[in-house]
């Protein structure tokens, strides 16, 4: 090549999307180096366009191999080739002079070349290997499905007519009639046996042997007792002694003792306040209660739900609570942090679906949907299961996992055909687990005189989680939000009817070593980031640290709120220097054209008290609440306040605050 050798630069646009691929290659070379691949089924025409590009550099370049990649192969037309094949590799060197004759220049004009005009042209063009591009599913609905190709045969297969199934919004239009990549009917790990009448279920009784002796020698074989005692638990109010939150301790009955709403009505979100009787709680390794701590509560599902999947399973009623003998495989369920291993034990149906099995917080898995496929009776519900199990449907089933969780019961609603085994189903949900809830008061100043000393409270606070719902008004609550609030209504409607009621909560010591509760200290300056109920766990900090005269000055806090006639929690609990202490920021717009402010406006907006603290010996910043909106946004404003106090750079700025998250000084807790 000489100075007059020009280099091709190429470069292809996909009209209808804009969706632009780069190739790069010169006259003798025949490669395609993609930068970002065509998705599959993309309309419009590709329009090569070539541009003149003088080299830099006089080089000298025999013909190189056409380059092969596994999704470039057979990519783009070969270029009609007048020359000779050679038989030596690809080199390049920086020399001028050389062996080999050099190849007068051919000059080429600038043109634009259609090669695409249809979908087909376009398939061609990528090739079959380009739409397998991804093999595995990126869980963010981006994952391309095979398209449709020369060969297949297409129909159209009607969609159940119910509103479960419409609410699932499949975008199902043609389908093949053969399918790909489709698993095997997954194995049941668990097994449900019937068993005798009289068993007593190993979740409603704990046995404690009673030794024949006396002061004499005991000649008595080691197998006869002299009575059985039995402690009984009442699984429709506590789980199953084989449930344990914390092996080797189950998980503890606190009741309550009383609760309030915190929000009015009309409230974005219902909020409520509970007392939580723990005067005799268990004494475990010499952990106790930590401010800032959270406790674990192991929520049951509701009983209407598990009675109508029961009823869709077309489980009989008079089985429903007869004990059977479980049988697992492996694996820690049904418990909770037990041993991996296999299991044997007696228990209810009821008992399982209650308390173990996770039957509304969990996106669909193939596995499950394969599974309803297999027991479909309807050949129209089967083709569309089997379809989101395929390769094929790989798209439409990303979209689905992807989007709003589906409850057991609903997609049990919309192939109402599909009737598969318990214990099937069992094997493909996941464990129902525990859910955790920060203390909102200190648990060391927590006594209410009562006869014969005083009753242990520990508070928390609760907002109720809902998702859309294809029934009941089109939202369902989560299942331990969901839990607390209907204990709520039954306390507060037996207060009003003038009754006492006995409403228990099963909960355990959960996250006393969170990094709230480790690095809260006695001393030092504090600001307390919160909004909604993320403000709980900061009102037993205020309320340690203003028992000491000392700190009155040192502790702050910026509150978030929708609207402060609705939404503010604990106004007027937060102790006697309440008004120095707390500042409440409205996101609601007060009057007019007023923009609403939120709680990282406010951060900052106290770049100064936030340059101070983070500054001074022992200093904190906690942030509790979303980290949807509400986190990223403080974030953000804490990073503004370090470059403008501190004449920093964003990414300084980001490394500081990093540095302190490390020290202990800058604490996020968000979910």
């Amino acid at each position: 090549m000489n100075e007059e050798s020009l280099t091709i630069f190429t470069k292809a646009s996909v009209i209808s999307n804009n969706t632009t691929i780069y190739i790069y290659a010169s006259r003798q070379v025949n490669a395609l180096i993609p930068i970002n691949f065509i998705p599959p089924g993309t309309l419009g025409s590709l329009i090569f366009t070539t541009l003149r590009i003088r080299p830099a550099t006089i080089v000298r370049m025999s013909r190189p191999l056409p380059i092969h990649t596994m999704t470039t192969s057979h990519c783009i037309p070969a270029e009609p080739s007048t020359e000779s094949p050679r038989s030596t590799a690809p080199s390049l060197t920086y020399s001028s002079s050389s062996d080999e004759p050099e190849e007068p220049p051919r000059r080429r004009r600038a043109s634009t070349m259609l090669i695409s005009q249809n979908a087909a042209d376009l398939q061609r063009l990528v090739g079959e290997p380009g739409t397998r591009l991804i093999e595995k599913c990126c869980g963010g609905g981006c994952c391309m499905e095979i398209t449709k190709q020369d060969g297949l045969t297409f129909e159209r297969v009607s969609a159940p007519d119910n509103a479960a199934y419409q609410a699932l919004q499949l975008k199902i239009g043609t389908v093949p009639t053969k399918f790909t990549g489709i698993s095997d009917v997954p194995h049941s790990t668990v097994t449900l046996l019937a068993c005798k009448n009289d068993a007593v279920p190993t979740s409603a009784a704990s046995t404690v042997a009673v030794d024949l002796k006396d002061e004499s020698i005991d000649f008595t074989p080691a197998t006869a007792v002299k009575e059985i005692v039995r402690h009984e638990v009442d699984t429709k109010f506590h789980p199953p002694n084989f449930v344990q939150p914390h092996p080797p301790f189950n998980a503890y009955s606190a009741k309550i003792y009383s609760c309030r709403e915190l929000t009015r009505p009309g409230a974005e979100k219902r909020t409520y306040h509970f007392d939580l009787d723990v005067t005799d709680y268990p004494e475990e390794l010499g952990l106790d209660f930590k401010v800032g701590g959270a406790i674990g509560v192991v929520a049951p599902n509701e009983e209407a739900v598990v009675d109508e999947l029961m009823e869709m399973l077309l489980i009989p009623r008079f089985i429903r609570d007869r004990p059977v003998l479980l049988k697992t495989e492996n694996g820690r369920w049904p418990t909770i942090w037990g041993e991996d291993e296999p299991r044997e034990l007696i228990t209810t149906r009821r008992d399982l679906l209650t308390w173990c099995v996770d039957i509304q917080s969990n996106p669909p898995t193939k596995p499950l949907l394969r599974l309803l496929a297999e027991h479909a009776s309807d050949p129209n519900e089967k083709k569309i299961l089997l379809y989101m199990c395929s390769a094929e449907g790989q798209g439409v089933f990303c979209d689905f996992r992807t989007g709003p969780y589906v409850t057991i019961n609903q997609l049990l609603y919309a192939f109402p055909s599909s009737k598969p085994p318990l214990d099937h189903i069992i094997s493909q949900c996941k464990q129902l687990m525990p859910r955790f809830y920060s203390l909102s008061n200190d648990p060391h100043e927590s006594c209410v005189p009562a006869l014969g000393g005083c009753t242990r409270l520990l508070e928390i606070a609760v907002t109720v989680h809902e998702s859309p719902h294809w029934e009941n008004n089109g939202q369902r609550t989560g299942v331990g939000s969901g839990f607390f609030e209907r204990q709520a209504r039954k306390y507060i409607d037996a207060e009003k009817a003038g009754k006492k009621i006995d409403l228990r909560i099963p909960m355990f010591k959960g996250l006393m070593a969170n990094p709230l509760a480790n690095e809260f200290i006695s001393d030092g300056p504090m600001l307390l980031i919160g909004a909604g109920v993320g403000v709980a766990p900061f009102r037993g900090f205020v309320q340690r640290r203003l028992k000491n005269a000392n700190c009155a000055n040192k502790v702050w806090v910026l509150q978030g709120v929708r609207d402060s006639l609705l939404d503010e929690l604990y106004s007027g609990e937060w102790g006697v220097h309440e008004d120095e202490v707390r500042k409440v920021v409205q996101s609601r717009k007060s009057d007019g054209d007023q923009k609403g402010k939120y709680v990282q406006d406010e951060v900052l907006h106290q770049a100064d008290l936030v340059w101070f603290i983070i500054n001074s010996l022992d200093g904190r910043v906690f942030v509790c609440g979303s980290s949807k909106g509400m986190g990223e946004g403080v974030e953000e404003a804490l990073i503004k306040a370090a470059m403008q106090k501190g004449n920093m750079s964003h990414e300084e700025s980001k490394e500081f605050w990093e540095l302190k998250k490390k020290a202990g000084q800058y604490i996020a807790e968000t979910w």
